[in-house]
């Protein structure tokens, strides 16, 4: 009950911090937002922001911006590059199960395109499928040369900024997760993350970034972790961490 309190008293202050970050940000950065929209319109036609939905505090879902960096036919020419897919590449189909035996299924049978399965198959082909909705490309040819720096420099997220002003994100948070992530998050132990914001950086970011690829069970313990802590106190710690860890090499 303490840390629930705890929590409604810094929300407004935690807001206010919020206010002043995305506002003071985006007016000093106008001039660099105005070059690279420009760049942006030079090298290739389409849209300045790329919006996506994304999965906040409390499961909400809302649009998230950031500086476009594909060129606009992108989804079209994915098909074709499907074979680069590192995410695709390591993962292998399943057809049987190694628990069921001829005369009885390991666990309850269920319905998967239309082939009758056990559960245990089933959650396999399930999160084959979830892993191949990923798509990491070394040199991605659908990145164009101006999107490549702004993902290279993170400069691709500034916009985001916006939506901390709009109030959809915090500055200091838990990251924001595509529908088909949030989707398979809804467990007790997982759950707890979207308890706090969605944030611009965050715990994992500040302690993990250059060092080796963490799993997706260390993320949500670090989201765990914040969701327990989150402060304003401990919101600025991390803002202080944020800013040496954006000239570290990113592996996570």
């Amino acid at each position: 009950m303490t840390n629930i309190v705890s929590k409604l008293n810094n929300e407004p202050m935690k807001r206010i911090l919020d206010v002043i970050i995305s506002c003071t940000a985006l007016l000093i950065l106008s001039p660099i937002l105005l070059t690279i929209v420009i760049a942006m319109k030079i090298e290739s036609r389409g849209p300045v922001f790329y919006v996506s939905k994304r999965v906040g505090q409390h499961y909400r879902i809302f649009d998230l911006y950031k500086f476009r960096t594909m060129f606009v036919d992108a989804d079209q020419k994915l098909d074709g590059l499907k074979h680069l897919n590192q995410y695709a590449y390591n993962t292998k189909e399943v057809t049987t199960c190694d628990r069921c035996t001829e005369d009885e299924a390991c666990s309850p049978l269920l319905f998967h395109d239309g082939e009758e399965i056990c559960e245990h198959l089933y959650l396999i082909k399930k999160k084959k499928e979830s892993q191949e909705a990923f798509v990491k490309i070394v040199n991605d040819p659908r990145i164009t040369r101006v999107g490549r720096f702004l993902r290279n420099t993170s400069i691709d997220e500034i916009p985001q900024l916006i939506n901390v002003l709009k109030g959809d994100m915090s500055v200091v948070g838990n990251r924001p997760l595509p529908l088909y992530e949030a989707e398979q998050l809804t467990r007790d132990e997982a759950s707890l993350r979207f308890a706090a914001p969605a944030g611009l950086t965050g715990l994992w970011q500040v302690t993990q970034r250059g060092s080796r690829e963490i799993t997706p069970e260390e993320r949500i313990e670090l989201d765990n972790i914040y969701a327990h802590k989150y402060s304003v106190f401990f919101d600025i710690k991390i803002i202080l961490k944020t800013i040496p860890a954006l000239f570290q090499s990113e592996n996570v």
